[in-house]
C-alpha cells in the first residue's frame, strides 16, 4: 500500500487552526480506516496501518472535548472498536462523523450523533436547505462550564434535549469542560460555540494532557493563573472570553448573591445572572433569546414582509411590483434574470415599514443600533454609494473651513476630494516607499508625530483637527491604531482620529485583526485611561519626563493626561469589500466623546451626500452581512486566514512556481525598523501562530495575510498583463496591480477550491516559461532576462509631496507643510486660468531649470499605484516629471495625453494669496 500523505501537526501553538485541522485530520483517518479495513488479516501491513489510526485518533482526541460532536458516545465507540480489532466497526463509524463533519448532517439529523446508524456517503448538496425551507433548524453550541462530575455531563445534555419545543426557532447542543483553561481553548477553536453558560465553582487547571496550553493562553487571552483571584473565576472567564470573543452571549449560574453579583462591574459583559439551577427553563430561553437578538435583521424582516403585501403603487418608482416588466414584451427577460422577489422589494415610499435612511425612527434605526453593537462603536450610520462617500461626510462632518488634517498622501481620492469639499487644508506625509514594487507601504509613527510637533512650532497646534489614515492599506498594510492615537494624544488630547478600513471591515470578528482596527483601539485606550492603574503609570511619567523638549519627545512614548484626553475616532468601512453586501454597501462607525458637537454637523453632510432614493436592496444586504458577521464571523475570518497562509506558503515554497512567482513576505514590505519583532514571515518553518500573535501586538506595522503581494514581475508579466491573462485563460478575477505585481485577495467567499485553481494557473504558466526557454535558446532567454530586468530591477522612484505653492499657504516659511488645496481646485474651472504644457517639451525643461513654477491645477491619479502624484495647488517638481514619464500604465485620471499637464497660470498666482479661509 502506498503510504497516506501525514495530517497538519494538531500542536497548541497553531490553534487558531485547529478547527481546520481538525477537518483535515477527520478525512486522513478515513483514509486509514478503510486501508485497515481493506488489508488482509494477519498481516503486517494491516498492524502498520491499525497503529496509525490508533496514533491518529489519540492526536484527534487532543481537543475532541471542545466540540459537541461527534461526542462522548461516538469515540467511546471509536475506541472500542479499535481497541478490539473490529476494522469494519471502526471504518462505519470513522466515516460516519468524517461525513458528518464535512457536510453538516450533525447540525440537522440526529442520525448523525446515533452510534448504530450507518455511515453517511451522500453527495453533499451544492445548495443546503435555506432557514425558512422547513429543513432543520440553525444550529448553535452551548459551552457549559461546570464543576459537576463528568460522569453527569451525557444526562445533562438530555436534560437539554428533552427542553427543546417545536416553537423553539433555534436548536443547541451542550459542550461540557470542567476547567477555566478547557473553556478559554474551546471558545478558541470552536466556532459552533454562541453562548457560554458558567456555573460556579469550577477548577482553574484543565485535566488533559495539553503540556503548552497555559503559555498559550498567557499568549492570546491575557490570561494567568496568578493573576485571578480566588472566587472570581467565573467573572474573570467571561471578561477573558468577552474579550476574545465579543459576540458570545455570557450567563453565569451562582449560589452567590445574584442581585449584588448582577449590579457589579466585573459581570458587566455577563448577559444574565441566574441563582444556581433552579431555572432551567428560564435559561434555555435566555440562551435562546440571545441568539435571536444576533439573527433578527430588522428591515429585511421588514422588507420581506412588503414584498407580499398587495401594494397599488402610484409613486416615482415604475419598477415595483414588477408589472412593468412581466407586462413587457421586450424586456419581461429582466424578470426572469432577476426574479419576483426584488421587483416586489421595490419602493420609492418610506412608510409601510420600511423607514427612511435619512431620518430613520424605525426599524433602519434599530438596523444601525445592532450595527454599532456588532462592530464594537457607539453609533454606526448607514453608506449606499460606497466608502468613496462616506469618507466625504466624515471629512465634510469633522472638518471646517482653516482646520488642518495631517494625512496620508496616498490616502483613497474620497479624503482628498472631502477637504476640498470641505476646506480643510491637507498636511500631507508621506509613507515609507516600497519602490522595488513600485507601491507605498503606510506611514510611520515618528512622520506623523514630527508633523503635529511642527505645527505646533509654528503655533498652528490649535489648527491641527484630524489625523487620517487607512488601515489597513490595499496592499495589506496594518497599523498599530492603538500606539499611533496614545502618542499623538500625548502631543494634542482632543485629536479625532478618521481610519479608512475600507478593506478592513471583516477584522472586528476575530480577535487577530480586531487589535488592529479603529474600534478595537478606541475600546482600549477608553478602558486604559479610565483605570487607577493608568493614571499611576501616567504620573510616573510625567515626573520622569517634566523636562522632555519636543525633539525628545518624538523619539518618546508619550502618555497623555488622562484629565484631558478625548477618545475620538471615525472608522468607515466597505461592508461588500469584505463581507457578504452588494456593491457599494458602507458603513461609518463612530466612538466620539465629543459627539454632541459633531452630530449636528455630521447630520447635514450625511444629507448633503446620501441620495433620497437609496437602494433597499442593499440596505437589506447590509442588515444580513451584520447578522452573518455577528453569527459566524469569527469562523469566516479565521478560516480566510488561514486559507491565505496556506496559499502563501505553497507557492513560495513550490519548487517550479517559485522560479518565477513569489508571494512578498513581511520581511518584504515591511522595513526592520517597523518589524520590530524581527518576524519575516508568518506561519512555519518561519515562526508559530503565537510568534505572529507577538508581532501584531507590538510591532508598528504587520501584514495582512489575507492580502497576498504575487510579484509575477519574474515570470516576465507587468501587473495589467498578468491579471488579462489569469481572467481570460484561467476565469480567475484579479482587482489591484503593480508594476511587478497582483494582488490575490483572500475573502469569507474563498474555498479549498479556489486556492486549488489559482496554485494550477500559476503551475501551469510556469511550466509553459520553462518549455519556452528551453525551446528558444539563448535569445529567447535573453529576451526574457531583458524582460524581467525591466520590470523587476529597472523601476522608477517614486515620487513624494513636493509643497504648495506660496500662494496656496498662510507662511511661506514655516516648517508646517499645510495647504489650501479649495481655492486651487476651483480656479481651474476657469479656463482662462489655466495652461497646458506636454509631458515631452523643452518647456517643462526650462521651467524645472528656471521657472516659473509649475502648478498642478487638478487631481492626477495614475493606476496603478492608484495615489495622487498631483493635487490641485502642488508644485510639481523634477522627481514627478520622471515618474510620469516613466510611467507604463493606460489609466491616468486627470491626464490627458494629447493636452499634457494642466497648470495654473503663473500670472493668476503672482503676488496673490488664497491660503486663508478662516
Amino acid at each position: 500500500m502506498n503510504d497516506i500523505a501525514q495530517p497538519a501537526t494538531n500542536e497548541l501553538n497553531r490553534v487558531f487552526a485547529a478547527a481546520i485541522a481538525r477537518e483535515d485530520q477527520w478525512r486522513q483517518l478515513n483514509a486509514y480506516a478503510r486501508a485497515w479495513a481493506d488489508a488482509k488479516s494477519g498481516t503486517d501491513a494491516r498492524e502498520e496501518i491499525r497503529g496509525k489510526c490508533r496514533k491518529l485518533l489519540a492526536n484527534i482526541s487532543r481537543l475532541e472535548h471542545c466540540w459537541a460532536y461527534p461526542g462522548t458516545r461516538l469515540l467511546d465507540s471509536l475506541r472500542g472498536s479499535l481497541e478490539g480489532g473490529d476494522a469494519t466497526a471502526f471504518a462505519r463509524l470513522v466515516q460516519k462523523a468524517s461525513a458528518a463533519l464535512q457536510s453538516g448532517d450533525f447540525r440537522r439529523e440526529d442520525a448523525a450523533w446515533d452510534t448504530n446508524a450507518d455511515g453517511d456517503t451522500r453527495v453533499i448538496d451544492a445548495m443546503p436547505p435555506d432557514i425558512d425551507g422547513g429543513v432543520g433548524k440553525p444550529y448553535f453550541e452551548v459551552l457549559i462550564v461546570t464543576p459537576s462530575d463528568p460522569a453527569q455531563w451525557q444526562r445533562a445534555d438530555d436534560e437539554v434535549r428533552r427542553m427543546r419545543r417545536p416553537e423553539d426557532q433555534f436548536q443547541y447542543v451542550p459542550v461540557h469542560v470542567g476547567s477555566f483553561e478547557d473553556a478559554a481553548l474551546a471558545v478558541m477553536v470552536n466556532t459552533n460555540i454562541q453562548s457560554v453558560v458558567l456555573v460556579d465553582g469550577f477548577q482553574y487547571a484543565s485535566k488533559h494532557d495539553l503540556p503548552d496550553l497555559r503559555e498559550f493562553l498567557k499568549r492570546n487571552m491575557d490570561v494567568d493563573q496568578g493573576s485571578v483571584e480566588p472566587g472570581a473565576l467565573s467573572t474573570r472567564l467571561a471578561q477573558a472570553i468577552n474579550g476574545f470573543r465579543p459576540e458570545l452571549d455570557l450567563f453565569l449560574l451562582s449560589d452567590r448573591t445574584p442581585e449584588l453579583l448582577a449590579a457589579s462591574d466585573e459581570a458587566a459583559c455577563i448577559r444574565r445572572v441566574f441563582h444556581n439551577i433552579e431555572e432551567p427553563m428560564e435559561l434555555h430561553l435566555a440562551i435562546l433569546d440571545g441568539i435571536k437578538d444576533r439573527f433578527e435583521t430588522p428591515y429585511f424582516d421588514n422588507l420581506k414582509k412588503y414584498a407580499t403585501r398587495p401594494i397599488g403603487t402610484f409613486h416615482a418608482l415604475p419598477i415595483a411590483r414588477g408589472k412593468s416588466v412581466f407586462g413587457s414584451n421586450w424586456i419581461r427577460d429582466m424578470g426572469h434574470f432577476y426574479g419576483t422577489n426584488i421587483l416586489f422589494a421595490e419602493s420609492s415610499a418610506t412608510t409601510g415599514g420600511l423607514d427612511s435612511l435619512l431620518e430613520p425612527t424605525g426599524n433602519i434605526k434599530k438596523m444601525q443600533d445592532a450595527t454599532a453593537r456588532a462592530f464594537g462603536a457607539k453609533l454606526a450610520f448607514l453608506g449606499t454609494n460606497g466608502t468613496s462617500t462616506s469618507n466625504k461626510i466624515v471629512v465634510q462632518a469633522i472638518c471646517k473651513p482653516g482646520d488642518i488634517v495631517i494625512v496620508d498622501r496616498n490616502c483613497h481620492k474620497s479624503h482628498h476630494y472631502g477637504m476640498v469639499l470641505s476646506g480643510a487644508q491637507p498636511y500631507y506625509v508621506e509613507a515609507f516607499p516600497l519602490v522595488q514594487y513600485s507601491m507605498y507601504g503606510a506611514v510611520p509613527l515618528r512622520t506623523i508625530k514630527k508633523a503635529l510637533l511642527d505645527c505646533k512650532a509654528e503655533g498652528n497646534l490649535d489648527r491641527v483637527k484630524v489625523i487620517d489614515m487607512t488601515n489597513c492599506t490595499f496592499d495589506g498594510h496594518m497599523y498599530n491604531p492603538r500606539r499611533v492615537m496614545e502618542e499623538c494624544l500625548a502631543i494634542k488630547p482632543d485629536l479625532v482620529f478618521l481610519w479608512d478600513e475600507a478593506w478592513f471591515g471583516f477584522a472586528r470578528f476575530n480577535p487577530l485583526h480586531r487589535a488592529r482596527t479603529a474600534m478595537g483601539a478606541a475600546a482600549a485606550l477608553t478602558r486604559r485611561y479610565r483605570s487607577k492603574a493608568y493614571r499611576d503609570e501616567y504620573n510616573a511619567w510625567k515626573e520622569k519626563s517634566a523636562n522632555l523638549d519636543d525633539n525628545a519627545l518624538l523619539d518618546a512614548h508619550g502618555m497623555p493626561d488622562p484629565d484631558k484626553v478625548r477618545i475620538r475616532v471615525y472608522q468607515t468601512n466597505s461592508t461588500h469589500k469584505s463581507m457578504s453586501a452588494f456593491r457599494q454597501g458602507s458603513m461609518m462607525l463612530v466612538w466620539d466623546d465629543d459627539w454632541g458637537q459633531v452630530e449636528g454637523p455630521f447630520k447635514e453632510a450625511f444629507f448633503a451626500h446620501t441620495s433620497t432614493s437609496p437602494n433597499l436592496q442593499l440596505l437589506a444586504s447590509l442588515d444580513l452581512a451584520r447578522r452573518q458577521m455577528e453569527l459566524e464571523g469569527y469562523a469566516l475570518t479565521m478560516r480566510m486566514t488561514e486559507l491565505a497562509l496556506r496559499l502563501r506558503k505553497t507557492i513560495n515554497s513550490h519548487p517550479l512556481i517559485s522560479k518565477y512567482f513569489r508571494v512578498a513576505t513581511p520581511a518584504d514590505m515591511i522595513p526592520p525598523e517597523f518589524r520590530e519583532s524581527g518576524i519575516s514571515d508568518y506561519g512555519p518553518p518561519h515562526g508559530s501562530w503565537a510568534d505572529m500573535i507577538h508581532a501584531w501586538h507590538n510591532d508598528e506595522f504587520a501584514l495582512d495575510p489575507t492580502r497576498i503581494t504575487l510579484i509575477c514581475g519574474a515570470a516576465g508579466f507587468d501587473g495589467t498583463q498578468f491579471k488579462g491573462i489569469l481572467a481570460s485563460d484561467f476565469d480567475i478575477q484579479i482587482n489591484k496591480t503593480s508594476r511587478n505585481s497582483v494582488l490575490v485577495q483572500t475573502n469569507i467567499n474563498n474555498t479549498h477550491s479556489d486556492a486549488a485553481l489559482l496554485i494550477k494557473a500559476l503551475a501551469d504558466l510556469s511550466r509553459d516559461i520553462d518549455k519556452r526557454l528551453e525551446q528558444g535558446g539563448q535569445a529567447e532567454r535573453a529576451a526574457f532576462d531583458a524582460r524581467v530586468k525591466s520590470l523587476m530591477t529597472d523601476v522608477p522612484d517614486l515620487p513624494n509631496f513636493s509643497r504648495f505653492q506660496d500662494a496656496f499657504r498662510d507662511n511661506a516659511k514655516a516648517r508646517s507643510n499645510e495647504g489650501n488645496m479649495r481655492p486651487a481646485f476651483f480656479l481651474s474651472y476657469d479656463a482662462d486660468n489655466c495652461e497646458y504644457v506636454r509631458l515631452d517639451s523643452e518647456e517643462v525643461e526650462r521651467r524645472l531649470k528656471e521657472g516659473p513654477e509649475m502648478v498642478s491645477a487638478h487631481f492626477v491619479i495614475p493606476y496603478p499605484p492608484g495615489f495622487p502624484i498631483m493635487v490641485p495647488g502642488q508644485v510639481i517638481t523634477a522627481d514627478t516629471i520622471t515618474f510620469m514619464r516613466k510611467l507604463d500604465v493606460k489609466e491616468i485620471h486627470g491626464y490627458q495625453h494629447a493636452l499634457g499637464l494642466k497648470l495654473i497660470k503663473p500670472e493668476v498666482l503672482a503676488g496673490k494669496s488664497f491660503s486663508s479661509t478662516r
